[in-house]
């Protein structure tokens, strides 16, 4: 193809898209399509990367579930910048994603995970749980950086202990958080 020389197809297309003028019958209406929006200024904006954490649980035996029946948390961090506390002086954090129906409030593993028996649970630094679909407690931010530390941790199904029927294998459990300034 030679540049500036149009093929067969791109006459074709100026023509088709030339017809509607040339139809007989055809109205213009005027101011028929409007857009509507809001801009707003959030307090901070997350760190690039931040928007599509993935976390590395490590392995877990089996038997240790099968003993203390969750792991510990394992803490992960968000991380705030630029923020302006005279656009918001706190924030907070909802996770949301397909919910156990085993074990409510905790993440549900994805299908095509190999393991069975589990899910995946937040929470707080404290060890206080940040169920699914519950906004966390506020948090100060300080003009600049900002951090939100939490934990995530692995649970046993309980009757997928008592019967000793956890399945090992890999998995993956998917979320959605959402950053609100109040």
């Amino acid at each position: 193809m030679h540049i500036g020389t149009k093929t067969g197809y791109g006459y074709a297309l100026a023509l088709l898209m030339g017809m509607p003028m040339l139809l007989p019958g055809t109205l213009e209406a005027a101011d028929n399509l409007s857009f509507r929006g809001v801009l707003v200024a959030d307090a901070c904006t997350l760190r690039p990367g931040d928007e599509a954490v993935q976390w590395d649980l490590r392995d877990v035996s089996i038997k240790y579930l099968y003993l203390y029946s969750r792991t510990l948390g394992m803490p992960f961090q968000l991380h705030l910048e630029g923020c302006n506390t005279t656009v918001g002086s706190s924030v907070t954090v909802t996770f949301s994603g397909n919910e156990s129906l085993v074990l409510p409030g905790l993440l549900a593993l994805d299908g095509g995970s190999r393991a069975t028996g589990v899910a995946i649970g937040i929470e707080t630094p404290a060890d206080r749980p940040l169920p699914l679909n519950t906004a966390s407690d506020e948090q100060a931010l300080s003009n600049g950086n900002n951090t939100i530390t939490l934990k995530a941790y692995i649970r046993g199904e309980p009757q997928a202990i008592a019967s000793q029927s956890i399945t090992a294998g890999t998995f993956r459990a998917t979320s959605t958080f959402t950053l609100h300034y109040p």
